[in-house]
């Protein structure tokens, strides 16, 4: 079962959700995607019990929002937790708008759970992308609004101009990516009632192609394999919830078994403090 977490102003969304990434191409739509094979895994997922969709107007240039809405369109939008994202590009107040109405067309909905600015961009004053969000809001477009890979400073500017709060900043984290604890994101996240959620939190190249001793032994001690522990390490932490892009049943089960249980604290503060190889800075996308 896919647990709901809840923050202390009432802002909830599952701990363990569908990511889109590469669905249907990546910043480009991909004549030979399997289309309908993509589809099939987010129906696959829904089945399974995932609620939340992770997408963006830049994945696939926007045919990841179409894959979602094909996905979704039989299922009751009310039981479905829908975010996505606005590109750096698209970040004046009229254009975080205009964003928002086209990823809703794509989608086939007519709200957004969550709905944050994809990336950073200083070409755009952050006192007009918030008024944009804001005022989404106000017209019920979207239910709440969030940020994706912004630093400290940058989350308590955000937080600080926004009439409805700031509710999540998504960033790169995991086992080997501690960015966010590193830069006291983390910390930062769990004072001021903000959600973190993690993407990529199956970091290829280490993370699970070689599993360390460590974490092995932890692998022994809850019966799970090395994805599971690696899920679970991010979801038993508190103001924590992630996701990730599934294409298969396999893939699908053997994730879905990293949710509804936790490890004990001395076992995250173990891997927190002992896995091996950590990055203190994100190799892939520094916050900024």
């Amino acid at each position: 079962m896919i647990r709901i977490k809840q923050l202390n102003n009432g802002f909830a969304m599952p701990e363990f959700g569908l990511g889109t990434w590469m669905m249907g191409g990546a910043r480009t739509a991909d004549p030979e995607n399997d289309d309908a094979g993509d589809v099939a895994a987010l129906k696959a997922g829904i089945d399974l019990g995932f609620t939340h969709i992770d997408t963006a107007e830049m994945y696939a240039a926007g045919h990841a929002e179409e894959l979602t809405g094909q996905a979704i369109k039989d299922y009751d939008r009310k039981k479905l937790f829908i975010a996505s994202k606005v590109m750096e590009t698209n970040l004046s107040e009229a254009g975080v708008q205009k964003a928002a109405e086209n990823s809703l067309k794509r989608l086939g909905t007519d709200y957004l759970d969550l709905y944050m600015i994809h990336k950073p961009n200083d070409d755009f004053p952050l006192e007009d992308t918030v008024r944009g969000l804001d005022a989404l809001i106000d017209h019920g477009l979207v239910r709440n609004i969030g940020v994706s890979n912004f630093s400290v400073a940058r989350l308590d500017k955000a937080r600080k101009l926004s009439r409805h709060g700031i509710k999540v900043n998504q960033v790169h984290y995991n086992l080997l990516s501690r960015e966010p604890e590193s830069s006291g994101l983390l910390q930062y996240c769990k004072d001021n009632d903000i959600m973190l959620c993690a993407w990529r939190p199956l970091q290829k190249g280490g993370l699970l192609d070689a599993p360390c001793k460590l974490l092995l032994e932890i692998c022994e001690k809850y019966d799970k394999t090395p994805a599971q522990i690696a899920l679970n390490w991010l979801i038993s932490q508190p103001n924590v919830v992630t996701m990730s892009t599934m294409r298969s049943p396999a893939h699908l089960g053997e994730n879905l078994k990293a949710t509804g249980w936790n490890m004990t604290t001395e076992d995250i503060e173990r891997l927190r403090r002992d896995f091996p190889g950590q990055h203190a800075i994100s190799p892939n996308l520094p916050l900024a």
